[in-house]
């Protein structure tokens, strides 16, 4: 009788979990903490939404290009960007991602980072209401209560809004956000394409009308990059945007290959949190009691579907160590 393979270890499976770590803390903090404060930076210098897209997308592009070459990926781009099979999915995947940058963008240029946060909490439960609807998937009865809080928290927030007397009108952020990315994950899922090369053919296509944008706002004396009253300063960081848009997804990209999901799923909540600290601690955003309310129940409710989650994991791999030992 042939033995039976010995069951393989988290460590044994990832043997390089504390460079996984690193990479997942480098790319959440830095979506965290660089990233609106890039934005924050140029929209203090009036950078319209719209010029700080386009300058991510025209100068990300040759950064993700020399990546393609360097990983050998160039092929698989062409075959991308040339199969309808990828194209029906990664052309509305391209609106989607688009509508997301840009209001995360206006998010932060708006003093509305709190809403931007607590969308990306929203974020997986969303997720999760996408998978039931459109791919069959039946959450567990935990799983929906968790959603049902995240509803109950937008509703808390946008009731906090309107009360304030300061209001910036309903946190319809909150939803576009999640809505947008969560809906954008379901399309890629479908796309059997690499990130890198997604990510690249959807810049490529966002790219005429990014060149278009930046010309019509130099034009109309609304673009900052390299205008006469713009520090020079400003104009060449406006150059980073596309070192600011791919340093965070290589790292994450590496952290997906080197961690377990669950752990990835766990670790991504430091980003929306380290967006709400830099909201109120350095943005100045007015955080009322009521929406330290609509926080705590959407605390509640990552907290159970962690829990849930750190269960599910731990219930399969007790499965599969039975059944290898049978």
């Amino acid at each position: 009788m042939p033995e039976s393979p010995t069951p393989i270890s988290p460590a044994e499976q990832y043997p390089q979990k504390g460079k996984g770590i690193a990479y997942a803390a480098g790319a959440f903090g830095w979506w965290a903490v660089i990233v609106p404060s890039y934005f924050k930076l140029l929209s203090v210098h009036h950078a319209n939404p719209a010029e700080i897209l386009a300058q991510r997308v025209l100068f990300g592009i040759p950064i993700l290009l020399l990546l393609l070459a360097f990983t050998r990926q160039l092929g698989a781009f062409m075959q991308a960007a040339t199969r309808w099979a990828s194209l029906k999915v990664l052309i509305p995947s391209t609106c989607l991602i688009a509508i997301n940058w840009y209001f995360f963008i206006y998010a932060v240029s708006t003093d509305r980072l709190s809403h931007a946060s607590l969308g990306y909490y929203i974020n997986p439960l969303f997720s999760i209401a996408l998978g039931f609807l459109f791919l069959g998937e039946r959450p567990r009865p935990v799983q929906w209560g968790a959603i049902g809080l995240a509803a109950t928290a937008v509703l808390v927030m946008g009731y906090a809004e309107l009360s304030a007397a300061d209001s910036l009108g309903l946190p319809w952020l909150s939803i576009l956000l999640p809505a947008s990315f969560g809906t954008y994950g379901l399309l890629r899922k479908r796309a059997n394409v690499g990130p890198s090369v997604g990510l690249t053919f959807e810049m490529m296509l966002m790219l005429p009308v990014c060149v278009g944008l930046i010309i019509w706002l130099g034009r109309t004396d609304q673009g900052i990059f390299f205008a006469d009253d713009t520090p020079m300063w400003i104009s060449l960081v406006m150059l980073l945007g596309g070192v600011v848009t791919i340093v965070p997804l290589i790292c994450f990209t590496h952290a997906v290959r080197l961690l377990p999901l669950g752990t990835v799923g766990l670790l991504q909540y430091t980003a929306p949190t380290g967006q709400l600290l830099l909201s109120v601690v350095f943005f100045g955003e007015h955080f009322s009691p009521l929406k330290f309310v609509a926080f705590a129940i959407i605390w509640l409710a990552v907290g159970i579907y962690s829990w849930d989650m750190i269960r599910g994991h731990r219930q399969a791999r007790a499965a599969a160590r039975t059944e290898l030992l049978e």
